[in-house]
């Protein structure tokens, strides 16, 4: 009897077991609401070893690509063999510091003056949508490529009373952006939106039990994320993003002034989102392109438009966002870095959950030493790693700025616990997509003309930029070469973002006004860009950019 391996513990198993039987083993709570019949594509899982080894895809999971299967119609075909799986709900860390805004409260939906009904101030003016039950509480939603978090919102105190956080469960479609846009326009358009709606679902259950409050409470959610996560989220067809000149059609139709904002409003019901019955749900208004919801959020996070010295604002993902400026010029770009830094395409790379190597230094025999999220065994290394991995590597000269070892050899082992290792094609991808975050900086910098010395701030938002040693990310061209005092890491500011958009509908128009003003830098078109794209694969710091050629 060959052993199953779920999340990295060790099971026996037996012809026709499936790989829910295992999650049940280990009590890992896995999503379905159709018993397990196949008919909600809810509990994806990805096999990682052992594919062959079970029953062949059934009719159900047609709709899956790669190594994904659901768990409960994945059945062991061969004991004999080892299998290895992970649940797709697997948790990161969730940021409990960042940026964080007061604001005056003004959310859409406020208790009546008679102390009795629960008003929506709409539109068309107030409408009562129900009577008071104790509580008002909203969802702001940060829908990420890789990571979804929410946090449940008391809208008469602002405060958070619950924050989530679980993988983007839409993953089968691709690790990004233009993968799931491809899947979305094939046959099986709309599982991602309805994989989406599910996970909410089932997350918001789980708040709703943990608190022993009711989903009829909750009466909006804002959701936000860059332009195809939202899109997918509101039941848009993307693939107008996906092809030149890459602008979804509420963009389009926002430009021709065939609507007045970019922002969308929808039912809770129309979308299947299960709170109360009369709920809506907001979306954040887009700035241009791949520039979608969440960089507006981090926006009114930092309160841009107020702002009148000029800052630098880079949140990191497997899209990164660039923003350059203050209110009365600011220039964006969006950089496909891919999803090297956030757990694919580097062999041992994996997103911040427990047994990612968050932290590394090599010591002077030249071994590698370093920290676990969680203090378990390490599997895998995630983002803030890498990048110590390295500029510890350039630092003490065992490997050169074009990422050859000094050695000769193909791979660096950086834990001996379970042989992990950073092989040249590792570092290839992670070259490629550092040189897509370089480019963006460097070239909407340049764009804008003003010395490096002249920003009050560069701001790192995003979930690993938060874990990232900042002078790290400067020495390996990772981030601008800014002054390291004037280096500030912002967490999820998206989150807090759209927190800000729930509770106060005057700065959801404010945000809306801001987004319309931006200028989209259109990277791809600069004369240069595969200049600064092969200086940005080398593992060096950023130099003079902004000088116009």
């Amino acid at each position: 009897m060959s052993p199953v391996f779920l999340n990295s513990k060790r099971l026996d198993s037996k012809k026709d077991d499936s790989l829910f039987d295992f999650a049940d083993s280990l009590s890992i709570r896995v999503p379905t609401s159709c018993g397990r019949t196949g008919e909600c594509h809810e509990c994806i899982v990805e096999v990682r070893r052992g594919a062959s080894a079970l029953t062949p895809l059934t009719e159900s999971e047609k709709f899956l690509r790669g190594n994904y299967r659901l768990a409960c119609q994945a059945l062991v075909a061969d004991p004999s063999a080892d299998i290895e799986f992970s649940v797709l709900r697997r948790q990161p860390r969730i940021l409990t510091s960042g940026t964080r805004r007061d604001v005056e409260l003004k959310p859409a939906y406020v208790r009546g003056d008679d102390g009795e009904n629960v008003v929506f101030n709409g539109p068309e003016g107030p409408v009562t949508v129900d009577t008071f039950r104790q509580a008002i509480y909203g969802i702001a939603a940060d829908l990420g490529t890789t990571t979804v978090v929410l946090n449940l919102v008391d809208l008469e105190s602002g405060e958070t009373v619950y924050t989530a956080s679980f993988e983007n469960p839409q993953r089968f479609g691709g690790s990004d952006i233009m993968n799931r846009i491809s899947y979305d326009g094939g046959p099986d358009a709309g599982e991602l939106q309805a994989v989406m709606v599910s996970s909410i679902n089932f997350e918001i259950g789980e708040m709703v039990r943990a608190l022993k409050i009711r989903r009829r409470q909750i009466y909006e959610i804002v959701a936000v994320g860059n332009t195809t996560m939202r899109e997918i989220f509101f039941g848009i067809d993307v693939q107008s993003i996906g092809t030149r000149p890459y602008k979804s059609s509420v963009e389009d139709e926002f430009r021709a002034s065939k609507r007045p904002t970019t922002a969308l409003s929808a039912t809770a019901a129309r979308l299947g989102l299960r709170i109360h019955p009369k709920a809506t749900v907001y979306g954040g208004p887009l700035i241009a392109s791949h520039l979608g919801a969440d960089v507006a959020a981090d926006l009114l996070a930092l309160g841009m438009e107020d702002r009148t010295d000029p800052v630098i604002l880079v949140d990191v993902g497997t899209n990164t966002e660039v923003v350059v400026g203050y209110n009365g010029k600011l220039l964006a770009a969006s950089c496909p870095a891919g999803p090297a830094f956030e757990g694919g395409e580097v062999t041992y790379g994996m997103p911040g959950y427990d047994g990612a190597i968050e932290k590394v230094a090599i010591n002077d025999r030249g071994l590698a030493e370093s920290r676990v999220i969680g203090d378990v065994e390490p599997i895998g290394i995630c983002g803030s790693g890498l990048i110590d991995l390295l500029a510890e590597l350039r630092r003490t000269g065992m490997m050169d700025e074009l990422g050859k070892f000094d050695d000769g050899s193909g791979e660096y082992e950086f834990s001996e616990s379970n042989n992990l290792t950073l092989s040249r094609a590792d570092i290839s991808a992670l070259a490629q997509a550092k040189a897509a975050n370089y480019c963006g900086q460097a070239i909407v910098l340049r764009e804008y003309g003003l010395p490096i010395d002249e920003f009050e701030k560069l701001y790192l938002a995003g979930g690993f930029a938060n874990y990232v040693d900042a002078s790290n990310a400067i020495d390996i061209g990772f981030i601008a070469n800014m002054p390291l005092d004037r280096v500030e890491k912002i967490g999820n500011a998206a989150l807090e973002g759209a927190t800000i958009m729930l509770l106060s509908t005057p700065k959801r128009e404010e945000i809306e006004k801001l987004t319309a003003t931006i200028e989209h830098v259109e990277l791809e078109t600069a004369p240069d860009f595969f200049d600064f794209f092969v200086e940005g694969c080398l593992f060096k710091p950023m130099g003079n950019v902004w000088q116009n050629s």
